[in-house]
């Protein structure tokens, strides 16, 4: 079996993104900091925080694109078209001005 940190960080990210895994994902991450069961027990001085830390900055990161582009497309859809090129073309009949 292959594992690497960049496995892992992709599945973590398309997992995440998956609408019906998103809230799994969410709790067992939370789940995970908060439990005194760990891959590296957090009494060993550096390297048992550093997994809850790696594991907290993949959520908050994710977790706040994933806002940030709701946040995004929900101001899309309230603000009128302010760009001419993408709505319809009207016709005007210019007269020149002497």
């Amino acid at each position: 079996m292959n594992f690497s940190i960049q496995s892992f960080y992709n599945w973590y990210r398309s997992t995440l993104r998956n609408p019906k895994y998103r809230w799994w994902l969410i709790l067992g991450s939370l789940g995970y900091l908060f439990s005194p069961i760990d891959i590296a027990p957090d009494f060993i001085p550096v390297v048992g925080l550093l997994d809850d830390a790696v594991i907290l900055t993949l959520l908050v990161s994710e977790v706040s694109q994933m806002l940030a582009a709701r946040l995004k497309g929900r101001s899309n859809e309230e603000t009128p078209e302010t760009n001419p090129a993408s709505s319809e073309t009207v016709d005007v009949n210019a007269v020149p001005l002497k």
